[in-house]
């Protein structure tokens, strides 16, 4: 209860985004493959930033 309000670092925002750019990737892959690739260059580019850190 006292972590209701407690700040997400920026890893943590990040690790999320990367996980949902990563679903996306997925579902779009049996659809539209060029939308596929897209999203999975966004979660690379993501996964870099995670890195830094």
């Amino acid at each position: 209860m006292f972590g209701l309000f407690k700040k997400k670092s920026k890893k943590e925002v990040l690790e999320k985004k990367y996980k949902k750019l990563l679903e996306e990737s997925h579902r779009l892959s049996t659809v539209n493959r060029m939308e596929s690739d897209k999203k999975m260059y966004e979660a690379n580019q993501v996964l870099e930033e995670i890195e830094k850190l």
